[in-house]
């Protein structure tokens, strides 16, 4: 083999390994978008019933939904996604005397944070789509297009500590 073949070879190995990450964040994000689905459904239709206007029920509604989703989400994606990750974090963190408890809120702060700018276009598209489709579908759509930012800014700043080499 050559040594720009090689080389090609090794960084199309780089990239299709880091793939692995973004398709366990997706496969989280699906059970995701089960759970936030499902506690739309039950709280426009049920939990928040006794609110007489839908378009008033679906905001309070909403919050629950990605509220809960969110705390999916995190507890997925830490345990699995960026497991690695967190290992070091840990390791980390204990060198610097924080106990345990400190460095899971401090991740699920990062998380949160992370996630304002997806949860805000979530938010938002599925209101601004609920005008012109069932808000279920719009709501779809509007996990889709959240989902890269959240990705993004959960790979670099929430989990991004990596172990020392």
């Amino acid at each position: 083999m050559r040594a720009s073949s090689m080389q090609d070879f090794v960084v199309s190995a780089i990239e299709w390994l880091k793939g692995f990450r973004y398709i366990k964040f997706g496969l989280v994000g699906a059970s995701g978008t089960v759970v936030n689905m499902a506690m739309l459904y039950l709280a426009q239709e049920f939990l928040f019933a006794p609110i007489a206007d839908p378009r008033q029920r679906l905001y309070a509604s909403l919050a629950l939904a990605i509220f809960v989703a969110t705390v999916n989400n995190f507890t997925w994606n830490r345990l699995w996604t960026w497991a690695d990750r967190v290992k070091a974090a840990h390791a980390h963190h204990l060198h610097l005397e924080t106990t345990p408890w400190q460095v899971l809120a401090g991740q699920f702060g990062r998380y949160t944070l992370a996630s304002w700018l997806g949860i805000a276009l979530q938010y938002g598209l599925t209101l601004w789509l609920s005008h012109s489709l069932h808000y279920l579908l719009a709501n779809v759509l509007a996990i889709v297009v959240a989902s890269v930012s959240n990705f993004l800014a959960n790979d670099r700043w929430t989990f991004g500590h990596r172990a020392p080499k």
